[in-house]
């Protein structure tokens, strides 16, 4: 049964555990991405949209674009709060805002991404509205803010430069069947070795997801530097049987000095 007295925001607590750390001692960004994915899958199964009831009806959420802009990764050990919240919906695709704080109230940084719900039989948009008479418009929160800027439509140019081509196996799929969004940010960090991690940060990223990809296909990421510690890197799947590449994704990664 549905809560609907439960309020529009939903805040959770995480733990930053040592083996989810770098070498310096702080959170990796793919495993803040995941609890980031958690809270929301928390908060939208807790208020009846949840994948927990879509699975019964065919239908399910996928992630389109994810941006996080981080003052401060949690350091090991720390407990920090993840607060989420759906900013609007659209017949197809809503917005869902983040906010991580520390367990002390500190701001450590903010996310926004937007999800599409999909017929998991067809792969095709389906109408969220549908959805118990359009129970979600009953959770949008307007009124919180966000102060980070909405994900980035990412340009790469044509003459990016192919820097590595990965093969995809089985712990890169996810529950729905293709590669897990936190695998595609693991290994477009993993582009950059520890010599840049010990004199840069990641203050942000903002990736587009394209198109599915799945085991047995190999990623190739062309990366072009746009600015000081700013880079551009498009990813694209070759599928076994299949001549021409096909993009699944674009990201943004804008890394300041420490």
């Amino acid at each position: 049964m549905t809560d609907t007295s439960l309020p529009k925001v939903g805040k959770y607590l995480f733990r930053s555990e040592p083996f989810h750390c770098d070498f310096s001692k702080h959170l990796l960004m793919s495993h803040l991405g995941n609890h980031l994915l958690n809270a929301a899958d928390f908060h939208s199964n807790d208020r009846g949209f949840g994948v927990n009831y879509l699975n019964g009806i065919q239908r399910t959420w996928v992630l389109s674009r994810l941006a996080v802009e981080m003052e401060a990764m949690p350091e090991i050990y720390d407990e920090f709060y993840v607060e989420t919240w759906c900013e609007k919906a659209i017949h197809y695709f809503t917005s869902r805002d983040f906010a991580i704080t520390s367990k002390e109230g500190k701001v450590l940084g903010y996310g926004r991404s937007i999800w599409a719900m999909i017929d998991t039989e067809t792969r095709q948009p389906a109408d969220i509205f549908a959805v118990k008479n359009g129970l979600i418009q009953s959770f949008v929160e307007t009124e919180k803010p966000c102060p980070i800027a909405k994900p980035s439509r990412v340009m790469v140019p044509d003459d990016a430069k192919l820097v590595r081509s990965i093969a995809t196996y089985y712990n890169d799929v996810d529950l729905n069947g293709h590669i897990n969004s936190m695998k595609y940010v693991e290994h477009l960090l993993d582009l950059f070795d520890l010599d840049w991690y010990r004199s840069h940060r990641l203050k942000r990223f903002d990736i587009a997801y394209v198109a599915e990809s799945h085991q047995g296909d190999e990623l190739r990421f062309y990366s072009h530097q746009k600015a000081d510690g700013v880079f551009a890197i498009k990813v694209m799947k070759k599928c076994p049987g299949i001549e021409e590449e096909q993009e699944a994704c674009r990201c943004q990664l804008t890394f300041e000095k420490i």
